[in-house]
């Protein structure tokens, strides 16, 4: 831009100091990444007013963190894995905004905030070069339920959503665990709070939450407003007392539920967080981490 306007002023020239924070435990499998590195896109981009269409970022952002390229958009949104050799068309489509299916809740259950042992980049290089399973699920089964998933969203069906969600969280740690060696991203507590959901849905009678698990222990629970009181009665039940379910008002969860699975994940839980689809990244002008000499305002000298 600045070759083609010599008037233009020259900000590549231009020395950066980033400063970026995060309110997510980093490196837990908590998509902490793909937050920064979007909003480290979005920044840059308005910076030096770059083209703001957010499939085009997209593609820089997931350089960073490849989830990052869907956290360039807000509402649902959909990494496309794109054809081209150089993956120039691997980028992030949105499916719906927020605002289409605006009833989906998100809690999610801080199982371990340390650091994991085996990065997401790392493992997903390891399973790409040794997992067997890999290739089957890469080329047959995840575009089958990405194109079930976008239905599913689109038509605000929560019960398919829910299935997909499910079953492909536990096929991706089987993949895990056909790396050599094996990843071990889920814990005791982690298959505990899978049997939880399971056991909240059998004695529902319905599909009214979902739990998934990126690279990492800690659970997402994915549920609908309309089932809030269902998945408040089993967190105010297993976790009564951590940070996060202060004003969490919930009634008991019965005599049918297996209270035998609650004691297993006793005290397994730091902290949850309640929260929805939202927007992506916004810019604001109130608001800056750096001082007026271009220190981090934390260590500002």
């Amino acid at each position: 831009m600045e070759s083609a306007d010599l008037s233009l002023p020259k900000l590549s020239h231009w020395p950066l100091h980033i400063v970026s924070e995060n309110n997510f435990p980093t490196a837990a499998g908590l998509a902490s990444s793909a937050a920064g590195f979007a909003a480290l896109v979005r920044a840059i981009a308005d910076l030096y007013v770059l083209p703001h269409d957010p499939s085009f970022l997209s593609r820089i952002a997931r350089q960073g963190s490849g989830s990052a390229c869907r956290s360039m958009f807000g509402g649902y949104v959909s990494w496309e894995m794109g054809v081209e050799e150089d993956g120039s068309d691997s980028l992030a489509q949105q499916v719906a905004p927020a605002s289409h299916w605006p009833e989906m809740r998100a809690a999610i259950l801080v199982v371990s905030a340390a650091k994991k042992g085996v990065s997401s980049t790392a493992g997903m290089q390891a399973t790409v070069a040794t997992s067997e399973l890999f290739s089957q699920r890469a080329a047959h089964v995840v575009p089958l339920r990405v194109t079930r998933m976008k239905a599913a969203i689109r038509e605000r069906d929560f019960a398919t959503f829910a299935e997909i969600t499910m079953k492909d969280s536990n096929q991706f740690h089987a993949v895990c665990l056909d790396t050599s060696p094996p990843i071990f991203y889920l814990n005791d507590i982690s298959r505990g709070l899978i049997r939880l959901v399971e056991e909240l849905n059998r004695v529902a009678g319905k599909l009214v939450a979902a739990y998934t698990f990126d690279a990492g222990p800690n659970a997402v629970i994915y549920y609908l407003e309309d089932n809030k009181e269902w998945v408040m009665a089993l967190l105010k039940t297993c976790f009564e007392g951590v940070p996060g379910l202060e004003d969490v008002q919930g009634k008991g969860l019965g005599e049918e539920f297996n209270i035998w699975l609650v004691k297993a994940v006793f005290g397994g839980v730091s902290r949850v967080i309640l929260t929805g689809v939202g927007d992506g990244p916004e810019k604001v002008e109130d608001k800056s981490l750096i001082d007026e000499f271009g220190n981090p305002k934390s260590v500002a000298l």
